[in-house]
């Protein structure tokens, strides 16, 4: 298994907590639904905005358990990704994809379970024209991902974790992923946070 596969399952708060509380996109960036998640290496593609041919060579060219990692300036009128293309993202391996921009196709893609993380959706088609570039650094959400980063999806969100820091944060967020599975009985029977996690003489309830 995959370390981005390792990192599925783990809710993407549990993530950002053991990256020094960083880490995830803009909240603008979000699933078409809830339940669509992802885990997988990032493959960058940076767009024109309105044009889509960067994504037709990206889908071409991209190895099993990618995710597209798509910077379109943040433009939203034009759907540069839909159902043609997951189809084909499925066939192919590719696990997700993630676009400061936006695309079309909803209904389709909720259905096919195709994990999209998008900023807006607008039925508008797209031009073919500008080949940007693949694999470089780019801005996608507000943060900066690079090529192999990981890049983690559920319903809260995106996470971008650093390649090199991907093996410690993912131990932290195993164990307290684990950690908050103990508590949360211990919560449901009536104690608090602030005695399970040690608050109360930070807090002022003890002396």
């Amino acid at each position: 298994m995959s370390i981005a596969e390792r990192f599925m399952g783990i809710p993407t708060g549990n993530i950002c907590d053991c990256n020094e509380l960083e880490g995830a996109m803009s909240s603008a960036i979000m699933p078409l639904h809830y339940k669509m998640k992802m885990a997988g290496v990032a493959m960058t593609v940076e767009c024109q905005p309105g044009d889509n041919l960067t994504i037709h060579k990206a889908i071409h060219i991209a190895e099993p358990g990618t995710v597209l990692v798509i910077n379109c300036k943040g433009y939203t009128d034009r759907g540069v990704f839909g159902e043609m293309f997951a189809t084909s993202c499925v066939a192919r391996g590719i696990v997700g994809v993630v676009i400061d921009g936006g695309c079309r196709d909803k209904e389709d893609l909720i259905e096919m379970n195709f994990p999209t993380f998008v900023r807006g959706v607008n039925p508008n088609g797209t031009r073919k024209e500008v080949c940007g570039e693949i694999n470089i650094p780019i801005s996608c959400g507000g943060i900066i991902v690079n090529p192999g980063d990981i890049i983690i999806g559920d319903a809260d969100g995106v996470v971008c974790i650093r390649k090199k820091d991907a093996e410690a944060v993912l131990e932290k967020s195993q164990a307290k992923k684990e950690k908050e599975i103990v508590m949360k009985p211990q919560l449901a029977a009536g104690k608090t946070t602030v005695e399970l996690m040690g608050f109360g003489k930070k807090l002022g309830l003890e002396d």
